[in-house]
C-alpha cells in the first residue's frame, strides 16, 4: 500500500525526524471531515476496556487509554468499548481472522468477527471515522509457536504475512460496506523491547531480529494486499505504528522516553495473559499502584509487548495529524 504521509511523514523521510515527529498532533490544518462517530476494531492496542474495564497499558482514570481514544478526543468525541455502550469493538489478544486468540482463548472475537458484530446491528455512515489496530496478537502467536512449539521460523514469518493479507481484506470489507475514512495501524517491532531482551538473555538465537521480522512481514502483507485490492485510494490511510516505535527506539529522548527495554508494570499474571507465557507481566492488570516507577510515562513498554500511555498519546496525536492532513 502506498503510504500517504504528508507533513510529518515528510519530516521522517527526509531525516528531520524525531523531535519534529514527536511534536506532531498540534496541526491547525483544516479537515474536510468532522466525524459524528468514531468506530474502532482491533486488538489490545485499541482495547478500551472490553473485558472488566481492563486496558493493555497502565490503566488510570485520568488518562486516555490508547491511541484510538486519543484520536477521538481530538475530534471532540468520546470513544468507549462496546461493553460500556460505545463503538470500540477491539479486544485484547484478538487476532485478525484466526481463533483462539494470543492467550489461547477461543471466545475472543477476531477482527473479522468484530466487523461482523458491528454490521449485524449497525452500518457505516458517510462521516464515520474508523480506526483499526491489529497485527500484534498474530505476531505473538507466531513467535511463540516458533520459540516453544517447533514451528519453523520461515513458516512463522509466512503466517504473519498471511495475517497481514487478511487484515487488508477486512479493511476492504469495511469500505465495501460503506466506510469512507479508515485509518489502519499495523504491528510495531518488539525485538528491542523487554521480550526480545529476555529472549536474548536466555540465549535464544537472533531473537531480536526474528521478532522484528514478524511485525515487518505482517505489515508487508497488509500493504501489498492493500495495493492488490485498490485500497490506495481516498478511503484508507495507513498510520505506520512500526516506523513510529522504531523512532522511539532510536531517539527516545525526543519522545520523553528514558527506558525502551524494561517493563514499567509489575502486575504478574499466573496465566498466559498476553500470550508470551505464564507468570509474565500483564499490563491489562496494571494500574498506577502496580508500577515500578511513578514516572511510568518515561517508559516505552508497560509489559513485554504493550506500550505506556505516553507512547499511545503521542502516537495518537501524530496519527490524528495524519488523518486531518489526509482528509
Amino acid at each position: 500500500m502506498t503510504v500517504q504521509w504528508t507533513r510529518c511523514a515528510t519530516w521522517v523521510a527526509t531525516g528531520i525526524t524525531a523531535t519534529l515527529l514527536a511534536a506532531c498532533g498540534s496541526s491547525t490544518v483544516d479537515s474536510a471531515i468532522s466525524p459524528q462517530r468514531v468506530v474502532a476494531f482491533g486488538d489490545g492496542n485499541a482495547d478500551l476496556g472490553q473485558v472488566s474495564g481492563r486496558t493493555y497499558t497502565v490503566t488510570a482514570p485520568d488518562i486516555y487509554a490508547n491511541w484510538t481514544s486519543q484520536i477521538a478526543l481530538g475530534y471532540g468525541k468520546t470513544l468507549t468499548s462496546v461493553s460500556a455502550g460505545g463503538l470500540s469493538y477491539a479486544q485484547g489478544n484478538a487476532r485478525v481472522t484466526t481463533s483462539p486468540d494470543a492467550a489461547g482463548n477461543a471466545s475472543t472475537p477476531t477482527v473479522q468477527q468484530q466487523v461482523t458484530n458491528f454490521l449485524a446491528s449497525n452500518q457505516f455512515a458517510g462521516d464515520d471515522l474508523v480506526l483499526v489496530s491489529a497485527g500484534l496478537s498474530d505476531v505473538v502467536v507466531q513467535a511463540q509457536a516458533a520459540l516453544t512449539s517447533g514451528l519453523s521460523r520461515d513458516t512463522a514469518l509466512a503466517n504473519a504475512r498471511t495475517a497481514g493479507v487478511e487484515l487488508a481484506r477486512q479493511v476492504n470489507r469495511m469500505t465495501n460496506a460503506g466506510a469512507k475514512y479508515v485509518a489502519v495501524a499495523g504491528a510495531y517491532t518488539i525485538g528491542k523491547g523487554p521480550w526480545g531482551v529476555a529472549l536474548n538473555s536466555a540465549g535464544v538465537s537472533d531473537a531480536e531480529n526474528f521478532l522484528n521480522q514478524l511485525s515487518s512481514k505482517f505489515n508487508e502483507g497488509f500493504k501489498v494486499e492493500g495495493v492488490n485490492l485498490g485500497l490506495t485510494g481516498d478511503k484508507v490511510l495507513y498510520v505506520d505504528f512500526e516506523e513510529y516505535v522504531n523512532y522511539i527506539y532510536n531517539t527516545p529522548a525526543a519522545f520523553s522516553v528514558g527506558n525502551t527495554n524494561t517493563t514499567v508494570c509489575n502486575s504478574v499474571d499466573t496465566g498466559n495473559g498476553i500470550g508470551t507465557g505464564t507468570n509474565q507481566i500483564n499490563s491489562a492488570l496494571c494500574s498506577k499502584d502496580t508500577v515500578i516507577d511513578s514516572n511510568y510515562d518515561q517508559y516505552l513498554f508497560a509489559d513485554r509487548v504493550y506500550l505506556t500511555p505516553n507512547v499511545h498519546r503521542q502516537f495518537g496525536n501524530w496519527a490524528y495529524d495524519q488523518i486531518r492532513s489526509r482528509w
